[in-house]
């Protein structure tokens, strides 16, 4: 690999090291690397959303950020933090009010609304909508995401 650079991160719990090129976005690693294709790659501009993951406790755009950055980071994606049952409530209630059509943007969507509900208190619904704006959902109208995640911030999911 012309330009290719070790890395050593942590991705859903397990420690992960490999020979990336110096260009290769995030996401693209891992999809391709690792097949977590949970994470999705929509815009590729950091806009709608769907590439979402969390690094070190944040939410990131995995399309914005190279893999050589995680160096030595702590990664979370959908499949991980669905497998230690983290999001098992938003889940639930996603499903519950119908907060999903297609599901290209569900998973990041969820990661915006778990961070949101680890970094706020009763956040009003315009609130909730003003942090989940950067995630793009072509299908619901958003409504009964908004319900859902209400519901789980009250404490009700």
């Amino acid at each position: 690999m012309e330009h290719a650079h070790d890395i050593t991160l942590t991705v859903n719990g397990a420690q992960v090291s490999r020979r990336v090129p110096a260009r290769q976005h995030l996401v693209d690693f891992l999809r391709d690397e690792l097949g977590l294709t949970g994470v999705h790659a929509g815009c590729e501009h950091g806009v709608c959303g769907a590439c979402t993951i969390r690094v070190n406790g944040d939410i990131v755009r995995g399309c914005l950020m190279l893999a050589v950055q995680a160096n030595g980071c702590r990664v979370d994606t959908i499949e991980g933090l669905s497998d230690s049952k983290e999001l098992s409530r938003l889940q639930k209630a996603f499903h519950e009010h119908n907060a999903l059509q297609c599901g290209f943007c569900t998973p990041g969507m969820l990661l915006a609304a778990q961070d949101l509900i680890l970094n706020s208190n009763k956040p009003t619904r315009e609130e909730i909508r003003s942090h989940i704006s950067g995630n793009y959902c072509r299908c619901t109208g958003y409504q009964a995401i908004v319900d859902a995640i209400e519901e789980v911030m009250n404490g009700q999911g």
